[in-house]
């Protein structure tokens, strides 16, 4: 028999996934009307009624339209950053922002088509432009991280370059992701994309 914390425990996390799944829900509707409309198309009433909530549930999740297109802002988990800034896991730079990368790859669910979708309302100058500030947040966190494990002594230029460079990967990964089937996650794609990378900004060997 179940103790009355186990249940308390069931319960929370019951709760927890159905609010992704009707956030999650929310925001594929909220990019298929930008898609189908630009995203001055639709209305946030027209967003509740596709998405099967009130207007009142709509905003208890969302506080605007744009941020119901964006859906939620990532979370770089802190198990995950306190063995980042320990030097770990592999004790390289760039393949430990690769296991960050992935950590945030982890909480994009959804399958090819929904990553297309995305993608594509992705390009509308609104959604790029806060598209383009959240990454701006992201690198300015993941610079002071940088700096947390590397020392004073590195210079911070550096740490805004790897993340360029990371930044630019994850574009092409979701490019090939989207348009190539062979391709069977997005995490695979960014990894062939870093190991490319790799092998071309590494310094030949000598003979």
């Amino acid at each position: 028999m179940l103790s009355s914390a186990e249940l308390h425990s069931m319960t929370e996390s019951a709760t927890t996934d159905r609010r992704a799944a009707t956030q999650r829900r929310i925001t594929r509707e909220a990019q298929r009307l930008a898609h189908q409309h630009g995203f001055d198309g639709f209305t946030m009433d027209d967003l509740a009624a596709a998405s099967d909530v009130s207007r009142r549930t709509l905003f208890n999740y969302f506080p605007g339209k744009l941020d119901a297109v964006m859906g939620p802002a990532l979370v770089l988990p802190e198990d995950t950053m306190a063995t980042f800034r320990a030097g770990g896991p592999h004790g390289d730079l760039v393949l430990d922002l690769g296991v960050v990368a992935h950590a945030l790859f982890d909480q994009e669910v959804g399958d090819r088509e929904e990553f297309a979708l995305a993608h594509s309302v992705m390009q509308q100058p609104r959604v790029l432009a806060a598209a383009h500030q959240r990454f701006v947040e992201l690198t300015t966190v993941l610079v002071h991280e940088i700096s947390l494990r590397e020392g004073p002594a590195f210079d911070a230029l550096r740490g805004r370059i790897a993340i360029a460079v990371l930044g630019a990967l994850f574009k092409s990964a979701l490019d090939r992701f989207v348009n190539d089937p062979d391709q069977p996650t997005l995490a695979d794609a960014f990894d062939h994309a870093l190991q490319h990378a790799r092998e071309l900004l590494s310094p030949p060997q000598e003979s």
